[in-house]
């Protein structure tokens, strides 16, 4: 009859610490590993600063040959504004540039821009990213974060 207790403490006893050994353990869930990699940033797949840079340079140029809207930027101190540009699409594409300069809005009042000019500019862009080889999806995902 000792031995019967006695197993039976015992197995008492075991599914005891089981069951607090489980309630310990429990609020720590384990995190499934998955296949999934993040995504880089746009930054990234722009080539970071280094690869925005060559693109506003080549932009800049496209800008400056372009007899449709090149009066605009007859009085622009040129390296200033490559400066600004690659801050905004710097910190526009998810990068650590800080972008300092003024609104478009402001930066643009006055000077009277029409649809067509506008529309000059953006086809310089994308010569601009065509030309440095970036792709399609990273087009499309930059002109709508600078629209």
């Amino acid at each position: 009859m000792k031995d019967y207790i006695f197993k039976t403490i015992r197995f008492e006893v075991a599914i005891f610490c089981a069951a607090v050994l489980f309630a310990a353990v429990a609020p720590f869930p384990v995190k499934a590993q998955t296949s999934t990699k993040e995504e880089p940033s746009l930054y990234d797949r722009l080539g970071k600063t280094a690869g925005i840079t060559k693109v506003v340079d080549d932009f800049v140029g496209n800008v400056g040959a372009d007899t449709r809207i090149n009066h605009f930027f007859a009085h622009t101190d040129l390296n200033h504004l490559k400066m600004e540009l690659v801050n905004q699409i710097c910190e526009a594409a998810g990068g650590p540039c800080k972008y300092t300069g003024k609104t478009m809005k402001d930066a643009h009042l006055g000077m009277d821009v029409s649809r067509a000019d506008f529309n000059a500019l953006v086809e310089d862009l994308v010569k601009a990213l065509d030309r440095n080889k970036v792709g399609a999806n990273e087009k499309n995902t930059l002109l709508g974060v600078l629209a």
